[in-house]
């Protein structure tokens, strides 16, 4: 499966990752949460809690396309965080990945997280998820559908998904554009930043 199956909407492309094969160094797993962002004011989806929003620059000058590559960044300058470029080329929109479920590479898995970690808590929480899967701020801009990457993706068929506001956001805190398999243990809890808005009053 290609890039060209993620459609440019984050929402949707959100959507379309639920369910998607994850495999990073010797490690695979199936995502079970994921956060939709996407892009500067004048663009098809104004968002500001994106890294976009402010125009392209450094870093994220990833998230600008072409869709299927990998946008890194360091949370809280400590937790390297994956997301999955789904916008056109010059056109900003990502998918923040919150959560998977370690299917292979347990061992590996764990001793990246350490052995006290339970199975289910292995890549719940997007630092987490990246330190499981082995990803780094060294894996920023690469294609996540060429075969040959150090970490790759394949879609799965569309699955049927819960939805909520963004983790930890204090602008647009009350879009729905968390989205995950409900039921599954490896989903993070809500936390919704103590600087966003009171619920409802924020967009």
């Amino acid at each position: 499966m290609t890039a060209k199956l993620l459609p440019g909407d984050p929402v949707e492309a959100a959507r379309r990752l639920l369910g998607a094969t994850l495999i990073g160094r010797e490690v695979t797993a199936m995502i079970v949460e994921v956060e939709a962002y996407g892009g500067p004011l004048d663009g098809p989806w104004p968002d500001a809690a994106s890294h976009s929003f402010r125009g392209q620059r450094g870093r994220n000058t990833v998230m600008f396309g072409p869709a299927g590559r990998m946008y890194t960044y360091r949370s809280h300058g400590i937790h390297v965080c994956g997301n999955v470029v789904c916008g056109f080329d010059g056109v900003a929109g990502a998918v923040l990945l919150r959560a998977a479920a370690v299917e292979s590479g347990l061992e590996v898995a764990g001793g990246r997280r350490g052995e006290a970690v339970r199975p289910a808590a292995l890549a719940r929480g997007p630092g987490n998820l990246c330190s499981a899967l082995g990803i780094t701020m060294d894996d920023n801009g690469i294609d996540l559908f060429d075969r040959r990457s150090p970490v790759r993706l394949t879609l799965s068929e569309e699955r049927r998904a819960a939805e909520g506001p963004r983790v930890g956001v204090s602008q647009a805190a009350d879009r729905p554009w968390r989205f995950w398999l409900a039921g599954r243990p490896e989903v993070s809890l809500y936390r919704r930043s103590p600087r966003a808005p009171a619920p409802g009053q924020s967009d």
